[in-house]
């Protein structure tokens, strides 16, 4: 297998387990598995992937977010594929993502990663991560929509298990390189895209995916930046 197919099955495989199914023709239909998946998504011509998705004029910071308003750590109660299975949400991220992978039982988890590579679909880099080390922390756990920006643009009036729901939901999360999740911080895609531009399609079309199934809006500028992104897609 290449490189460039695993980093789409990577991609892919995010999309599998989205937090809703969008009812735009043509876009976001359930996801393949990562057996399954070939390519990037498809996009019909002339369709919005934004359709349904509310747009406000710009990003109102509020500076009352706090990360424990979404949960102090990772859970081990979501219900996606492999949850509840005595591995905490990073874990199961890390083992989904990385390929190449060698197994350490921790705690109550029997299958946490002890090393492994990733192929990083952000900066299309390839990492190696070694459980324990320095080694370890090259590799992160990104929310694609990050929290902070969930925050501003609605997540502030959710109840709580809804915002620890969503710091756990795998469809919002993606293993990367450390140094590029650190450079993405919490901003949002008019601020910042992933380097590698062949990522750009997965990226808006998971982005709008995440929005729409949690009922997020958007502002303005990122709207258009992911409308762009999303034209680099394959037509359907």
């Amino acid at each position: 297998m290449t490189r460039a197919k695993l980093l789409w099955l990577v991609a892919v495989a995010v999309l599998s387990v989205v937090v809703a199914v969008t009812t735009v023709a043509g876009v976001g239909q359930r996801s393949q598995s990562v057996a399954q998946a070939e390519g990037p998504p498809t996009v019909a011509p002339g369709v919005d992937i934004l359709a349904g998705i509310p747009v406000v004029p710009l990003r109102i910071r509020g500076y009352d977010y706090h990360r424990a308003a979404f949960g102090d750590s990772w859970t081990d109660d979501t219900d996606a594929p492999g949850g509840r299975n005595g591995c905490d949400t990073r874990n199961d991220i890390l083992n989904r993502d990385l390929v190449d992978k060698t197994f350490v039982a921790i705690k109550r988890c029997p299958t946490a990663v002890a090393t492994g590579t990733l192929y990083d679909p952000y900066t299309n880099a390839t990492v190696a991560f070694v459980r324990g080390n320095q080694i370890g922390a090259s590799v992160q756990i990104d929310h694609i929509v990050p929290l902070a920006l969930a925050w501003d643009m609605g997540a502030r009036a959710w109840p709580e298990d809804l915002r620890r729901r969503f710091a756990n939901d795998p469809a919002n999360l993606l293993a990367v390189a450390g140094g590029a999740n650190q450079d993405k911080s919490d901003s949002e895609p008019a601020v910042w895209m992933p380097p590698n531009t062949a990522f750009w399609c997965q990226y808006a079309v998971q982005f709008a995916e995440v929005l729409r199934g949690y009922g997020l809006s958007v502002d303005g500028a990122s709207a258009d930046r992911l409308r762009a992104a999303a034209s680099t897609c394959p037509v359907a």
